[in-house]
């Protein structure tokens, strides 16, 4: 809001770690969310089509009008699962969290939390180690977000449980620290809470393809607790 004027802007942003070098990896996610406060822009970062169509939908219909910022990242698009059924652009709407469609939390010892592409790599790596005690959830909406609806996607995993959030930036960026920020100590009052992400970097992403491989592959293992690790 600046001179009496409200902003529907659109910002869509190609982001994430394909293997194709840091200047491909990344829309600098942490800078956006360091910014935001008191509901002044949206950052998103959602995981199919339909989650697309309709963040941008209710960015023009809503009367609430804020700059919204999109992480895309371009490997999804022609990603074989990332798609949508007509009836989920036709009748459903956003969801700022998505629970596990598979794995209820009340039947698993940990909740993956995650963002963006991270979460098909983390799924499909759950169904090729028959890992059955993970639930995944996505965090569509990362701004601004409330305490809420991750609280209902949690519901049920047993006290003493994990709860980690995963993603494939660096430590120093993503979104962890903002996750600490806002949602550790909600968490921690009935759960462990940890970070899962690649070290602390000055550079957004390696230049090589086998050692982005490499480090993907470790950040899926330790994510589930895989005992075949690279080391």
């Amino acid at each position: 809001y600046k001179w009496r004027r409200l902003s529907g802007l659109v910002l869509l942003l190609p982001h994430g770690l394909e293997g194709t070098g840091p200047e491909h990896a990344s829309a600098r996610l942490e800078r956006f969310l360091s910014m935001a406060a008191v509901d002044n822009i949206q950052v998103v970062n959602p995981t199919t089509p339909a989650q697309f169509f309709h963040v941008l939908r209710r960015q023009v219909l809503r009367p609430w009008r804020k700059p919204l910022v999109v992480m895309a990242p371009k490997s999804m698009l022609r990603h074989p699962r990332a798609t949508s059924a007509l009836e989920e652009l036709a009748q459903e709407s956003f969801q700022r969290v998505i629970p596990d469609a598979h794995i209820r939390p009340d039947r698993a010892g940990r909740v993956i939390l995650c963002s963006g592409k991270l979460y098909w790599e983390l799924l499909e790596a759950r169904e090729k180690n028959e890992v059955d005690d993970a639930a995944i959830v996505r965090i569509e909406q990362l701004y601004p977000l409330g305490w809420s609806p991750i609280e209902k996607a949690l519901a049920g995993l047993k006290k003493g449980g994990r709860v980690l959030w995963v993603q494939e930036e660096p430590r120093n960026m993503g979104a962890a620290n903002h996750m600490l920020l806002k949602f550790a100590r909600s968490i921690e009052e009935q759960w462990s809470f940890d970070i899962v992400s690649r070290p602390e970097s000055s550079s957004p992403a390696t230049g090589s393809a086998a050692s982005h491989k490499l480090e993907q592959k470790r950040i899926i293992a330790k994510a589930f607790d895989l005992t075949d690790a690279p080391e």
